[in-house]
């Protein structure tokens, strides 16, 4: 089945070059190009029975064809079968193909029938020359429509597929699922669920196909995310056998710092700390993600984890995606590790060269005990002495390789630093399983005590007047508040009110108020001075685009405007919603939306009104907007799946998990062939 591509019948080196673009490497790879949808094409339909909008195959004999030029050049076929005439019309053709349709010659064709200027007609329809009686269109199986791409029509692809399919008839796949699991979950074989999904018989069910939910679909999804899982468990697997610096010792550091905080440790920050002081105690490298929801506490137990580290003679180092979040991660270790005489060493691409030297001649010869910055922690002239930990915030923002350039700055003689990453976007529980299978999990899944749920309407834009006196009355009371905005400037294309013009407009409206900007574009100084008198109490309203969703903490703003909210994802609003609430008071969310509002736009917008509990919110994100939007990023570490759909066939996860610790217990040699049958680049995930 690892067959070259040219093994099939008009299959040269040029077509080659195309197919690769639909990453077709060999002959397997067509088998799992699956069709993305069908049409029945086993039922000839007469020509005067046609009706407007519907996809047919008629069959007829040609009466003319000329070429017109009505505003455009174009071919025109009159064709009839007795029943009546119909038009077939070809703006892109060539003299060799306009040769073909003589008079008295029959045609089969097939596409979509509307009603143009002379009666019924067909605009580019497949078609076929009708030799000795037979309709080469016509068939006993629905048709599959294939991606394609340029220079590969419909049709070859169809041919190609069909070749590979009756090659794997002859020679069938290896059954790597045992006989026993299928049964026990109702599954075909491999080669039965290939054969019927690229040629289905006539009464499939549409409805299952179209949704992916057809048991032959289910099949081929299931041993996909197998294959993932089984790769991720490996990798896993692998790291447990590496070495890492073991940290015993906080020499003190825990209970100093404890005793320094104006706050007590809620019981889910207890729990994960002492899960993650376990794995740091060991020689093994830990490998845990961290969720909490947005003010649940995670970045003080990642300072317990760095105080561990610290205390075993060991560097720490904090990295996060944009230098706002990372600047507020040094004012807090500042304001938490002063007691204990340890100054964090920051680090990021907006540093002066003096400072910038200053900072890495201190991570070098290890007078830096704490590390902080952004993605410049992993740049060329980065040396670090004895990295024992690193901490990911946000870790779905850093892409792998990223992600692998900091972990391999870390190595030395005692192996590899311990990795801690945190996640703001709770994961629901199914997709945890299938993206993060190399991973321990902790949750944090309590608020701290005196926090109030958010409560949150939606108001279309109409009443943008009553938000601003909201606004007015909330600040006069000594409440702060933010006005949130996706872009920075006007845009002709996207129809967003912009960060800037709302800015002029709030403080035009709202005279006796400070308002303040902050955005992405903004160079580092000047946002964190606008930053620093916000949080001090010298703005009272701050306009921001969405570049404070993480990270920000102003207890005393308790009140949130967010524009164009029908535009944005659950999980961002749920983010930018967890910037208020930190304090004692009741805060308030509003969602602003441009009217009309779509279906799946009001369901959102429903979900916020009614949950303030992160998990739900990322469930039903999951749902609407699959799992690359909702851990974020073009960047994210998700593997691309050639089948499965995550959102969809979550609920497999549960029964892949148990598989693959039966098949890992019984058969490893089942494992690997998996994993090679599915991922050709399971190494590029390695150890992150």
């Amino acid at each position: 089945m690892h067959a070259a591509l040219t093994t099939l019948k008009g299959v040269g080196p040029a077509l080659v070059q195309k197919l690769a673009r639909l990453r077709l490497e060999n002959v397997e790879d067509l088998l799992f190009l699956l069709p993305l949808r069908y049409e029945d094409r086993t039922t000839v339909r007469r020509i005067g029975e046609l009706l407007p909008g519907t996809r047919s195959l008629v069959c007829g004999e040609v009466l003319l064809a000329e070429t017109v030029f009505r505003g455009r050049r174009s071919l025109l076929v009159r064709i009839a079968d007795g029943s009546g005439q119909l038009t077939l019309r070809f703006f892109h053709f060539s003299a060799q193909q306009q040769a073909q349709f003589r008079p008295g010659v029959h045609i089969a064709c097939f596409g979509d029938a509307r009603l143009g200027s002379a009666g019924m007609e067909m605009v580019h329809p497949e078609y076929r020359i009708i030799r000795d009686g037979n309709n080469p269109l016509a068939s006993d199986t629905l048709t599959p429509i294939y991606p394609i791409t340029d220079g590969v029509p419909q049709g070859r692809m169809r041919s190609l597929a069909s070749q590979a399919v009756a090659i794997m008839r002859r020679s069938p796949p290896a059954e790597l699922l045992p006989d026993s699991l299928r049964n026990e979950l109702d599954m075909p074989t491999l080669a039965e669920a290939l054969s019927y999904l690229h040629h289905p018989p006539v009464d499939a069910d549409l409805t299952l196909l179209a949704t992916g939910t057809h048991p032959c679909q289910q099949r081929l999804a299931f041993e996909e995310l197998l294959a993932h899982y089984l790769s991720l468990r490996n990798l896993r697997r692998l790291a447990s056998q590496e070495k890492s610096p073991a940290l015993p010792d906080d020499a003190g550091l825990h209970h100093r710092f404890l005793s320094s905080l104006p706050f007590t440790m809620t019981g889910a920050q207890s729990r994960v700390i002492e899960e993650i002081l376990a794995d740091l105690r060991k020689a093994q490298p830990m490998m845990r993600l961290i969720q909490g929801d947005v003010g649940s506490g995670k970045t003080v137990v990642a300072a317990m984890a760095c105080l561990q580290a610290i205390g075993s003679g060991r560097q720490a180092a904090v990295m996060a995606p944009t230098e706002l979040l990372a600047e507020q991660h040094l004012q807090s270790f500042q304001s938490w590790f002063e007691p204990l005489d340890i100054e964090p060493c920051w680090l990021a691409g907006s540093q002066r060269a003096a400072a910038r030297r200053e900072s890495l001649a201190a991570i070098a010869d290890g007078t830096a005990r704490l590390v902080i910055g952004t993605h410049a922690l992993f740049q060329d002239g980065v040396d670090f002495h004895g990295l024992g930990l690193i901490v990911i915030d946000e870790q779905h923002r850093f892409g792998v390789h990223q992600r692998m350039a900091l972990r391999d700055k870390g190595a030395d003689g005692l192996g590899q630093p311990h990795q801690l990453v945190m996640t703001a976007t709770p994961i629901p529980r199914t997709l945890a399983m299938a993206a993060y299978a190399d991973l321990d999990t902790s949750i944090i899944d309590e608020l701290p005590p005196g926090r109030q749920p958010v409560t949150t309407v939606a108001l279309p834009e109409s009443r943008r007047e009553q938000v601003i006196e909201r606004v007015r009355e909330a600040c006069a009371k000594g409440q702060q508040a933010y006005w949130v905005c996706p872009l920075i400037e006007e845009s002709e294309l996207l129809d967003f009110q912009a960060a800037e013009l709302s800015h002029a407009q709030l403080s035009a409206a709202l005279p006796e108020l400070q308002v303040g900007l902050v955005h992405g574009r903004m160079k580092g100084p000047a946002r964190d001075l606008v930053m620093r008198a916000f949080k001090a109490g010298e703005l009272h309203l701050l306009v921001a685009t969405t570049v404070i969703e993480v990270g920000v903490d102003v207890p005393n703003a308790s009140l949130m405007i967010i524009e164009n909210a029908e535009r944005m994802g659950l999980s961002q609003l749920h983010q930018l919603r967890g910037r208020v609430g930190r304090g004692a008071a009741q805060s308030h969310c509003v969602l602003l939306y441009k009217q009309p509002l779509g279906k799946i736009a009001k369901s959102r917008l429903g979900v916020l009104r009614d949950t303030n509990d992160g998990f739900i919110v990322a469930q039903r994100d999951l749902e609407l907007r699959g799992p690359g939007e909702l851990l974020g990023t073009r960047q994210t570490g998700l593997p691309q799946y050639r089948i499965a759909d995550l959102a969809r066939d979550g609920e497999l996860m549960p029964k892949v998990q148990k598989t693959a610790q039966t098949i890992l217990r019984e058969n490893p040699a089942t494992a690997s062939a998996l994993v090679r049958r599915w991922i050709a680049d399971a190494g590029r995930y390695g150890k992150v």
